[in-house]
């Protein structure tokens, strides 16, 4: 769903860029018209768009999906949203798992990656505590809506022996996962 981002430029131009991550901040309909191709193209190759954090900006095409493949699972912090155009996105889907993080930890890790690409602690912590947070609060409301709630927390991942660093770990933030079977 990152893919879905509006340009950076774009943001700017609304004096949105602070409000990025927003629902609004997203080609919500873009995100809802991919599933749908997902849904409806299986015999040709579809190319999804990338959210790159160095850039900041999302790139098109940078995802290639080939007719074979029967198993898609996508995320985001939107997908259980009952605001449109997001309420339209469950009903393409086969399973929706929300997956749920300890808020203490979930602000640790979103403030870890805020400072890995803004290397001021000031900024990185504002932007946590702010919009981020407002952001989890949405999110956090379609948690009920979801086929499965996944509660992960540190010492779960502990004992199953997966747990996994901020770079490449679970989620920053609570977020729904998305399962999608074709065929």
């Amino acid at each position: 769903m990152d893919g879905f981002h509006l340009a950076q430029s774009l943001l700017e131009s609304r004096g949105l860029e602070h409000r990025k991550g927003a629902p609004d901040t997203f080609d919500g309909a873009g995100y809802v018209a991919l599933l749908r191709r997902l849904r409806s193209e299986t015999s040709r190759e579809i190319f999804t768009p990338v959210f790159r954090r160095e850039v900041n900006d999302a790139i098109a095409g940078a995802i290639a999906i080939p007719p074979e493949t029967r198993l898609i699972i996508t995320e985001g912090n939107y997908l259980l949203s009952d605001e449109a155009p997001w309420n339209e996105v469950a009903s393409l889907l086969d399973e929706t798992w929300f997956v749920e993080l300890e808020q203490n930890e979930r602000l640790r890790r979103l403030t870890a990656r805020h400072l890995r690409f803004d290397n001021d602690a000031a900024i990185a912590e504002w932007r946590a505590t702010g919009n981020d947070e407002r952001n989890a609060r949405l999110v956090a409301a379609g948690s009920q809506c979801s086929t499965l709630v996944i509660e992960h927390t540190p010492a779960t991942a502990s004992a199953s022996g997966r747990e996994q660093s901020v770079e490449s770990g679970p989620p920053a933030s609570n977020g729904s996962a998305i399962i999608h079977c074709l065929g």
